[in-house]
Order: C-alpha cells, then sequence, then structure tokens
C-alpha cells in the first residue's frame, strides 16, 4: 500500500496530465491487442510498463544516459563530468557489458538504480566519501550513467545500450571528429529519437584535436547531420574532455535540466506520444462507426429464413387450425381431423411450457439448410462487416471480418435450441372451443334424442297419432330435435370455421414474432456483439490514443 501511495504522489508531482495521457495509451493498448501488428502493440505496452514503473520512482533524480561509440571519449567526458576516475578508458576499457552509475544525492536513488539494472559494484555516490565537495552541488540529483560502447562487438554491449538508452530520462550522445557522420548512431538511435530531441544533448569530443581554422565548420557539419536526422533543436557542445574544454558548458546544460525537473517527464511524455502516434498511424483516422438497423434486420431475416422460422410458422398455424377444428367441429365427423398428424410433432417441436425441458434433449426434425439460404446467410454477414469496417484501416476491417464469422460455426446447434426452447403457444386453445365442444354435444344429444324418439314413433306405429306427439309449428317435435340438433350443429361447425382461421393465423403470427425474436438474440450473440467489440474497440483506441497525444 505505501508503495502505491508514494507511487500517486510521484505522480502528482510531475503533473496528472502526463497521468492522464498514460491511462490512454493504456487503454488504446488493450484496445490493440490483437488487432494491430504485435511488434507494434508489444512497444506500446513495453513504454507503458516502463512509464508505470518509472512514475513509482524517485521524481528527484534524472538519469542520464552518456553514449558514444568505441573511441569516442565517452568515459573520459563521463569521468571528467565526476570528477572522478570512474570508467576506464581506451586500452583499459573492462570488456564487462555492465554501465557504470555516478549518483548526486542517494537518498531515493537505490530503487531507481535497481530499476535500471545498475549492479552495486558499478554505483558510486558522490556524497559517499570519495566526494570531497569541491566542485559544488549544481548536479545535485542526477544519476549519470556511463553506457558500454554502442558499437562494441560484444552482442551484450549492443543489448545493454539499447535497454538504457530505453531508460535514461536524458542522453548525451558524445561524438567523434572522425566518427561523426557514422551511420551506425544517426540511423540506430539519433533519427530513430526524433520526437525525444528535448531530452539530447550532442557533444563534440577532441574537438583539440581539431585544427582551429576547422573547428567551426565541423559543428556546422555536425548541426547539418543533427537537422537532417530532425533534431533542430538539440545543442551541440564541443568538447575536450582531456583539457576539460566545454565540460563546464556540458555539465551546465545537464544541471539546468535536471533542476528544472523536466527531463524525466520530457522523456516519458516522449515516449507516450511516440507510441501513440505508431498506434494512431496503424489504425488510421476515420471516426468510429455503429451498426446500421435495416443491415442488422437484413441479417435477422436471413438466418430467421435458414432456421426454417416460416416452416414452423406455417406448422404452428395448421396445428391450430386442425386442434381448433377438432375441438369445434361436428362431433360425428370432426374425429376425422384427429387422424391427421400433427405438424409441431413432425418437427419434434414442443406445444407448450415444457419447450424449454425438452429444448435441451433432443434436436428438432426441421429440413437442413438449403445452399441458397446458406449462401444468403454468408452474404448477409460479409455485407454487415463490410459495412461496419468501411472505411477503416486494413487491420480494423480484418479483425471485423474474423470476429464475423468466428462463432459461425455454432450458428446451427445455436438456432436449433433457440427455435426448439421457444413457446409457440399453439397446445393452449382459447376458450371459446370449449363452449363451443359443449354445445356441439349438447345438440349432438338433442339430436340423438330426437332421433330416438322418432323411431320409436315409427315403430309403435303412434307416428299417425298425431294429437298424442308433441309439435313445434306444426313439426312433430321429435323430428324438430333431431333435425334442429344435426343443422344447428353443422351451421355452428361453419360458422366457427371463420374463427379458427382468424385464430390460427394470429397464433401463427404470434409464434413468429417469439421465433425472431429468439433468432436476433442468437444473430446479436453471435454476429452482431462480436462486430461491435470490434468497434468498441477501435473507439477505446481512438479515444485513448486522443487522450495519449492530448
Amino acid at each position: 500500500m505505501s508503495g502505491l501511495l508514494e507511487g500517486a504522489k510521484n505522480l502528482v508531482g510531475r503533473g496528472g496530465d502526463l497521468g492522464d495521457r498514460l491511462d490512454g495509451l493504456t487503454a488504446a493498448t488493450a484496445a490493440a491487442t490483437g488487432r494491430l501488428d504485435d511488434g507494434l502493440v508489444e512497444n506500446a505496452r513495453s513504454v507503458v510498463t516502463k512509464a508505470q514503473g518509472r512514475l513509482k520512482l524517485s521524481a528527484d533524480h534524472t538519469v542520464v544516459g552518456v553514449a558514444g561509440a568505441t573511441g569516442s571519449g565517452k568515459s573520459s567526458t563521463f569521468n571528467a563530468l565526476t570528477g572522478l576516475e570512474l570508467s576506464a578508458v581506451g586500452v583499459r576499457r573492462p570488456t564487462t557489458s555492465w554501465a557504470t552509475a555516478c549518483v548526486w544525492g542517494s537518498e531515493g536513488a537505490q530503487e531507481l538504480l535497481e530499476w535500471l539494472g545498475i549492479p552495486e559494484r558499478h554505483q558510486t555516490t558522490r556524497d559517499s566519501m570519495l566526494d570531497t565537495r569541491r566542485e559544488g552541488h549544481e548536479l545535485d540529483g542526477v544519476v549519470l550513467l556511463d553506457l558500454p560502447d554502442h558499437d562494441s562487438t560484444e552482442v551484450s554491449h549492443h543489448l545493454e545500450v539499447d535497454r538504457l538508452v530505453e531508460l535514461a530520462d536524458m542522453l548525451v550522445w558524445v561524438l567523434d571528429p572522425q566518427k561523426y557522420a557514422d551511420a551506425a548512431i544517426h540511423d540506430r538511435y539519433l533519427q530513430p529519437l526524433r520526437t525525444h530531441s528535448e531530452i539530447m544533448v550532442v557533444v563534440l569530443n577532441h574537438i583539440d584535436r581539431v585544427p582551429e581554422d576547422r573547428r567551426e565548420s565541423m559543428l556546422a557539419d555536425v548541426r547539418r547531420l543533427l537537422d537532417q536526422d530532425g533534431l533542430r533543436n538539440v545543442p551541440v557542445i564541443p568538447v575536450s574532455a582531456k583539457l576539460g574544454w566545454g565540460i563546464p558548458q556540458l555539465k551546465t546544460e545537464i544541471a539546468q535540466r535536471a533542476a528544472a525537473k523536466r527531463a524525466n517527464k520530457s522523456r516519458l511524455a516522449a515516449d507516450i506520444k511516440t507510441a501513440a502516434v505508431k498506434l494512431a498511424k496503424a489504425s488510421g483516422d476515420a471516426k468510429p462507426r455503429s451498426l446500421a438497423k435495416p443491415r442488422v434486420e437484413a441479417l435477422e431475416d436471413a438466418i430467421a429464413e435458414a432456421a426454417g422460422v416460416p416452416t414452423v410458422v406455417d406448422a404452428v398455424e395448421r396445428s391450430v387450425r386442425t386442434r381448433a377444428r377438432a375441438a369445434t367441429g361436428w362431433p360425428l365427423i370432426s374425429w376425422v381431423s384427429r387422424l391427421k398428424p400433427d405438424p409441431l410433432k413432425r418437427l419434434h417441436l414442443s406445444l407448450g411450457e415444457e419447450a424449454t425441458q425438452l429444448a435441451g434433449r433432443a434436436r428438432t426434425s426441421l429440413p437442413q439448410t438449403t445452399a441458397v439460404e446458406r449462401a444468403r446467410v454468408d452474404t448477409e454477414v460479409r455485407q454487415l462487416a463490410d459495412e461496419a469496417g468501411a472505411g477503416l484501416a486494413s487491420p480494423w476491417r480484418d479483425a471485423i471480418r474474423r470476429a464475423s464469422v468466428s462463432r459461425m460455426g455454432d450458428l446451427a446447434d445455436r438456432l436449433d435450441s433457440s427455435v426448439g426452447g421457444v413457446d409457440l403457444n399453439a397446445e393452449r386453445l382459447p376458450l371459446w372451443t370449449g363452449v363451443v365442444k359443449a354445445l356441439q354435444w349438447l345438440l349432438i344429444v338433442v339430436a340423438g334424442v330426437g332421433l330416438v324418439w322418432s323411431v320409436a314413433l315409427l315403430l309403435s306405429g303412434a307416428a299417425q297419432v298425431g294429437d298424442m306427439t308433441p309439435s313445434v309449428a306444426g313439426v312433430e317435435l321429435p323430428y324438430v330435435l333431431f333435425i334442429g340438433g344435426v343443422g344447428l350443429g353443422l351451421l355452428l361447425w361453419c360458422v366457427c370455421h371463420l374463427l379458427v382461421i382468424s385464430t390460427a393465423r394470429r397464433r401463427a403470427r404470434v409464434a413468429d414474432a417469439r421465433l425472431r425474436t429468439a433468432v436476433a438474440e442468437v444473430s446479436r450473440e453471435l454476429v452482431v456483439d462480436p462486430i461491435e467489440t470490434e468497434l468498441a474497440a477501435y473507439s477505446a483506441l481512438r479515444h485513448g490514443v486522443a487522450k495519449a497525444l492530448r
């Protein structure tokens, strides 16, 4: 907890703006992961890691790296700045790949030196017993590093230089009059660091070996080369480490930057900006997009077609019609309807509340998706992805295309399960069908009574005795009951036929809506959501980059 609090204090002390910019780069890096070039993302991630580590360490120290080629007098310059013979020079230079550090003000520097990876045996503090304090306190807060030769034949030297160049708050490049135009330093270090000009100083050493009449022209030539590298604001200081020429000026330049406490902020800000610019360049500058509703609906229609929704809806209508007719038809002939197979059961679709339970146990028997239907789904998915990625940079278009088909392998199973789990509301018939059914049976009973009575009268011969049989409007009651029961039953069946058709169509519309809702959920889960995730990542990267470059 104390480490976090200290890190927070350091962050506040260096300006909240730097912390905000680092947060922006962090968010942009997370959004770019798996979408932009791996090397580019890894570079941005290393910048984030380095910046987070540096912000937790001493804000009172400025890490100054002294770098140069073999024979440039880099170690002599380092010794001249420290006032001590800390680094071996010339033929006495050791073969170690470690840098040497000299610290002015040891309080709070130890963690920084550990972070830099400088072994304790290569560390010296100027406030130790070696320090005579004859030179004053102008370099207080400076951690001066003598880096290995960047052109050494030892691979370990190259790696150490590259590592510490990335970590140093300020860089002093020491050039030799005979090799100041060497492409090794210009192409590998100076030009790539043109975005970090605020933290660099170039030193032309051994100026005493250059004829006096050529010094100005040589300095002008160095200036020209630096300008070509994009380092117009980097000062060039002529020095002679051997004679001490220019060392006070160089020391003052370092001291002023260290006292202003700007070098470490400038270095981190430059690193963040450089990484953010690279992400922005690779990601493009198109505005974030959103999916068009008509295009999403077209995809849902295509998937619904492939899922057999029209087939199921038609089966629902026929099933409800068959059941309702059986329930409301004339009982003497309606039993024939029950002999017809239920269209929904043939599809292995549940008809009621048991849908959810059965959905996970067995597949439906919906017709296989045709090649035309599959092609239409593929076309709609491709068009949705293309429209979503229109105008975006190639990596994002590719990411959207990959996301759009990343889960298509699950589509068939998910649709089958989803369709099979929908309550189609086809089993539960309206209450009025029960009333009609009861009425139909009542009319059958009435007709039956009339029939039996009529037959009984005929057999008993009582039919000729009209005054003994009740009549209605001159028609004997047994015939009225028989003919009325049959006639009203058939009439009721005809009237209900229209109601059955209306009910079946209404239930089909409800089933269609429920099925399409289920299909839309599958479409969103497997296609739309993955695409929107990529669009959200692009928007997050744009926002993060903008924040990092603020």
